[in-house]
C-alpha cells in the first residue's frame, strides 16, 4: 500500500508541476506584453524541463522560472526576431500563392510545405538548445539545424509523440489548455537530450 501511495503521490506531484510550469509560461508570455514575454517565457519553461530530466526535480519552480525569465529576457527576444522574420517570410509566400492560384503555380506549393516541415521540425529542436547549450543566436540556429539533419530517426519519433499528444489533447481541450506548453516542452526535450547525448558522445569518440 505504502509502494502505491508513493506512486500515486509522485504522478499527482509532476501532474502540478506541469500545470504550474504551464500557468507560469501564460502568465509570464501575458507580463512581457507577449511581443517582448512570449520568447523569454517559452526559453524559460524550456529551461525547467531540462532541469527536471537532468535530475533536478526538487528546484524551486517560480523562483527557478523567475531566474531564467530575467537572465535570458534579451536573449531569448534576440532568438525571437530571427525567428518571426522566418515566420513573416513563410507568411508572405503563403500569400503570395494564394493570390496566384492557377495551374501553373500550383508546383510552388510543393517546395513551400516541404520548406514549412523543415522549419517545424527545425523549431523542435531551437528551444531545447537554447536551454542547453550557452551559444549566441547565429550559434543556436546553426547548432540546432545540424542536429536535427543528423537525427531523422528521432525527428520521426518526436513528431509521432507530438502528433499523438496532440490529437488526444485536442478530443479534451482543457488537456490543451493546463498541459500543452509544458507536454511540448517536455517531449521535443527529451529527444533532444538523447540526440545532443549522441552528438557528444560522437565527439568524445574521435
Amino acid at each position: 500500500m505504502n509502494t502505491i501511495t508513493s506512486t500515486l503521490y509522485n504522478i499527482m506531484e509532476w501532474i502540478t508541476k506541469f500545470a504550474y510550469v504551464n500557468l507560469l509560461w501564460v502568465t509570464f508570455s501575458l507580463l512581457g506584453g507577449i511581443i517582448f514575454g512570449f520568447y523569454p517565457a517559452t526559453t524559460s519553461m524550456f529551461a525547467m524541463v531540462r532541469d527536471w530530466l537532468r535530475n533536478n526535480p526538487d528546484l524551486p519552480v517560480l523562483k527557478t522560472y523567475w531566474n531564467y525569465y530575467k537572465q535570458d529576457f534579451l536573449k531569448s527576444n534576440l532568438l525571437g526576431t530571427f525567428l518571426n522574420l522566418l515566420f513573416i517570410l513563410i507568411a508572405i509566400d503563403v500569400y503570395y500563392i494564394q493570390l496566384n492560384i492557377d495551374e501553373q503555380m500550383s508546383w510552388t506549393y510543393i517546395p513551400l510545405f516541404a520548406f514549412m516541415l523543415l522549419v517545424a521540425i527545425f523549431l523542435f529542436y531551437i528551444f531545447p538548445s537554447f536551454a542547453h547549450y550557452d551559444l549566441n543566436s547565429f550559434g543556436l540556429l546553426k547548432n540546432a539545424f545540424l542536429i536535427m539533419l543528423i537525427n531523422p530517426v528521432l525527428n520521426i519519433l518526436m513528431t509521432i509523440c507530438l502528433v499523438s499528444s496532440f490529437f488526444i489533447m485536442w478530443q479534451i481541450p482543457a488537456l490543451l489548455f493546463i498541459f500543452g506548453g509544458t507536454t511540448y516542452a517536455f517531449i521535443t526535450t527529451w529527444f533532444s537530450l538523447q540526440a545532443f547525448d549522441n552528438v557528444q558522445q560522437k565527439q568524445e569518440d574521435i
